[in-house]
């Protein structure tokens, strides 16, 4: 059984995908797999000449280039989600045989990847929780903003959802409402 974990940025999907994975080797997290990349030299090559990146740190660059539009999102995704979907089937097709494997993919119903899930959980949070979660993860308001328009809004993404969890409380909270879907499935 396959099973995503999406939502909106700061909304809690790793800790939902944590909770549910049980911290196994049984998760696939798409941003690990993006953070990965960022250190793999095959990809800040190809970076560097396609966006005409100058500096070492490329991330920072990037950044700097999507706030002041120097680059869009959609170009960056071009060369990152295909090699993130490339990860998503090898980790698949490595635990064919295991019973349950967790998958966290922020934007799961934006690569209209649903129909490669068994379930898909979607994982909602207020704005101004997530903002407030995101600046103390140390991140800025302004790319914040920028990420966050980039999604399609939650009310969109439910009806491609099996189960919602709204992550407005504690952790406890949040490991009780987990802990609901575990019974139901």
């Amino acid at each position: 059984m396959k099973i995503g974990i999406t939502g909106s940025l700061s909304s809690g999907k790793s800790s939902v995908a944590k909770i549910l994975s049980k911290k196994s080797d049984l998760l696939f997290s798409a941003d690990k797999i993006v953070k990965d990349l960022y250190s793999n030299n095959q990809f800040k090559k190809k970076v560097k000449k396609k966006f005409k990146i100058t500096k070492k740190n490329i991330k920072n660059e990037i950044k700097s280039k999507l706030l002041s539009k120097e680059l869009a999102l959609k170009e960056l995704g071009k060369l990152i989600h295909p090699f993130v979907r490339k990860k998503m089937k090898e980790f698949s097709k490595k635990n064919k045989k295991k019973e349950i494997i967790f998958f966290e993919i922020p934007l799961l119903i934006e690569s209209n990847l649903m129909s490669f899930f068994d379930f898909i959980i979607l994982v909602v949070a207020p704005r101004k929780n997530r903002l407030n979660r995101y600046l103390k993860s140390g991140g800025k308001k302004k790319m914040f903003n920028l990420l966050d328009k980039n999604q399609i809004s939650p009310k969109k993404k439910i009806k491609y959802c099996d189960y919602l969890i709204v992550n407005n409380k504690s952790k406890n909270i949040l490991k009780k409402k987990v802990h609901d879907i575990i019974l139901d499935v």
